[in-house]
């Protein structure tokens, strides 16, 4: 689960995104007007690193899929999406999550393992944690127990509106234009409200 601290962003996240979003690879847009439409995330088991996969929808339409990592340190080699200030965990470095490999390693575990978006939880002063509603979501197509690939490193390359990437011996395809049609093979499947898609496959 994901415990979500009552924080302060400086910059928000929409407005990270928005000013990430003309250079990411993906993106075939001009100038974006984007409208949040929802976000899931996974674990880092060490609970270092933050991984959220934000949905938004262009002025003309178009849902994009937009993951991302935040961390306390900068991580060399991955692809840097921003930076932000958090009032409670200080400055973070916001990183495309397709470079990334805690972002990808978990991402083959849910879709091996057949598993599914974190619930969230809020922090509330003086008491437990509140479960709130999640706004997008996420299940693999795997089985539970099943063996996953383990990421050393990642590579990674553009491919329209998907970024393919390497990892060892395991190719996996983020589709950042969520697929209507579900491809061969082992897939993450997602739904956010008014659509459903395929958020990543592996080939």
């Amino acid at each position: 689960m994901a415990i979500l601290h009552a924080a302060q962003l400086s910059p928000s996240k929409p407005e990270l995104i928005a000013a990430w979003m003309p250079a990411a690879p993906y993106y075939s847009g001009g100038t974006p007007t984007l409208t949040p439409v929802g976000a899931y995330r996974f674990d880092d088991p060490a609970g270092e690193v933050g991984i959220e996969t934000h949905l938004v929808r262009d002025a003309d339409g178009t849902i994009y899929q937009v993951p991302l990592t935040y961390r306390s340190a900068p991580l060399a080699g991955a692809r840097l999406a921003g930076e932000m200030e958090h009032s409670v965990l200080g400055h973070r470095y916001v990183y495309d999550a397709t470079t990334d490999p805690v972002y990808v390693q978990q991402l083959l575990a849910t879709i091996y393992g057949g598993g599914r978006e974190v619930e969230q939880y809020v922090e509330v002063e003086g008491s437990e944690p509140r479960l709130i509603d999640n706004t997008a979501y996420a299940s693999g197509s795997g089985v539970t127990g099943a063996p996953t690939p383990t990421v050393t490193g990642v590579g990674v390359a553009a491919d329209g509106p998907d970024t393919v990437i390497s990892a060892g011996g395991t190719t996996v395809v983020v589709h950042h234009r969520p697929l209507d049609v579900e491809p061969g093979g082992p897939v993450l499947q997602g739904e956010w409200d008014g659509g459903r898609g395929v958020f990543a496959s592996v080939r």
